[in-house]
């Protein structure tokens, strides 16, 4: 994730739009938990490990990575940093030489329990407007998202939030695999297909994203040829952006992609529980639900910013 990916949201605003999407909603309390200030997506791998090896050791380091649902790249790294930190032993495993055995050290276990509370202590303060029974339901619904040999492994509310957006937006692109085209694409494609041709300006405001994110955005898009720059015929100064021929018909494509995943998302969910989870994230969104909204179909349970 770039730099203005992690800061794309207008903090304090949402797109009346959007926010009857679930993985929309997901993103955005993912944004605001990273904003609080001592989280982070290192902090978070690294307790995941740490506390996946505590009590036992783990044969195969690839194995856990993808039971966590963390990049084998990125895993490698999240090792290396442990192992540093004297955290985490890697040694070969003797019965496949080509695979690592991840143990505990004495200051891991010092360190993952140090961690534990420092965890309670920050989903304390970050679920506040709920009340016990309705934190145990979000962490009940997040856990849904995820693979079920994960569930086990994965603990504390904003774990379970980045780990459910992040799978969420791997499960939408991957849907799309082979066309160019990712979730996020689906927003800005559907604002401007229906109040085009608007500013650059404009777009983000519909989003409810920051201008570099939505020059990002655009960019990649007509990169693609799928929307393109015009002078804005009421300020010459400025861009107009408007779809082309080519992206009402890649549209279509991602709005099947978004519509096959909000089923996907609501049978993971089970009966009730889509509606159920919206509320909760709403509410953790609170008092912030303002902007302007877009004529789209907020059914789909999926992130327009991916």
């Amino acid at each position: 994730m770039t730099r203005t990916e992690e800061t794309a949201e207008v903090p304090g605003v949402l797109s009346d739009a959007l926010t009857g999407f679930i993985g929309y909603l997901l993103r955005r309390v993912y944004a605001q938990f990273a904003a609080s200030g001592d989280g982070g997506d290192s902090d978070s791998r690294d307790f995941l490990v740490l506390d996946a090896l505590t009590g036992h050791d783990w044969e195969s380091q690839l194995d856990l990575a993808e039971r966590l649902g963390i990049n084998r790249t990125i895993m490698v790294g999240v090792i290396d940093r442990l192992e540093e930190r004297d955290e985490v032993r890697r040694t070969r495993n003797p019965d496949n030489r080509r695979q690592y055995v991840l143990s505990l050290t004495d200051r891991g276990r010092e360190a993952v329990e140090a961690r534990r509370r420092a965890v309670a202590e920050r989903d304390a303060r970050l679920t506040a407007v709920l009340t016990s029974e309705e934190t145990a339901r979000l962490d009940d619904l997040l856990a849904r998202l995820l693979p079920q040999s994960a569930q086990p492994l994965v603990q504390g509310t904003e774990y379970l939030v980045a780990q459910a957006h992040h799978r969420l937006r791997k499960h939408g692109d991957d849907k799309l695999a082979g066309t160019g085209l990712r979730v996020r694409h689906y927003g800005p494609l559907s604002a401007l297909d229906v109040l085009g041709p608007i500013s650059q300006q404009r777009l983000a405001e519909l989003l409810a994203i920051t201008g570099p994110a939505a020059s990002q955005l655009v960019d990649e898009l007509v990169k693609l040829g799928l929307v393109r720059r015009g002078r804005d015929p009421h300020d010459r100064r400025r861009y107009a952006l408007e779809v082309t021929g080519l992206g009402r018909e890649q549209l279509a494509v991602v709005t099947g992609a978004v519509a096959e995943l909000a089923g996907d998302v609501s049978a993971m969910l089970g009966p009730g529980g889509e509606e159920e989870l919206r509320e909760l994230l709403l509410k953790l969104l609170a008092p912030t639900h303002s902007g302007a909204a877009f004529s789209g179909n907020p059914k789909s349970s999926v992130s327009v910013r991916g």
